[in-house]
């Protein structure tokens, strides 16, 4: 079996096995690659850590750094928001230019007599949601 890997940073990423019969490795192979897209590495302090969709709060900017808020704390991604944005699924919802919430992890939505809308995450954790996307927050959300 030959293996050969091409670096082209204009192309999409992608692997192609041409194979002669069903291999076990194949499956091994598409298995890694499921895996590393979905699983995302957060860092803290010394600590790097494997972190789920499902255990993220929300995804935020934060001095430039794009920082998954989690019921443990918060921890910094090597990712930039729009390419999370891209990757993740329906389960979350752009809130503002530098926030993607986690639509399970929504407590309750609060608004004020100026008419913002402030979200209040099962955490604790509050952000607003922008006069731009409280159109496609509402529509999400079902009401």
């Amino acid at each position: 079996m030959k293996c050969t890997t091409v670096i082209d940073k204009n192309r999409d990423e992608e692997i192609v096995l041409y194979l002669h019969e069903h291999r076990e490795l194949a499956e091994k192979i598409a298995a890694l690659c499921a895996e590393e897209m979905t699983s995302l590495i957060g860092y803290r302090d010394k600590e790097i850590v494997c972190l789920s969709e499902s255990e993220v709060t929300c995804f935020c900017v934060e001095g430039g750094k794009v920082v998954a808020v989690t019921d443990e704390g918060s921890y910094q991604l090597k990712l930039r928001l729009y390419e999370l944005e891209k990757r993740l699924g329906d389960g979350f919802v752009k809130i503002n230019q530098s926030c993607l919430a986690n639509v399970v992890k929504i407590k309750k939505f609060d608004a004020s007599l100026s008419g913002t809308l402030t979200v209040i995450f099962r955490n604790g954790h509050r952000d607003y949601v922008s006069r731009r996307q409280i159109k496609t927050v509402k529509e999400r959300m079902g009401f």
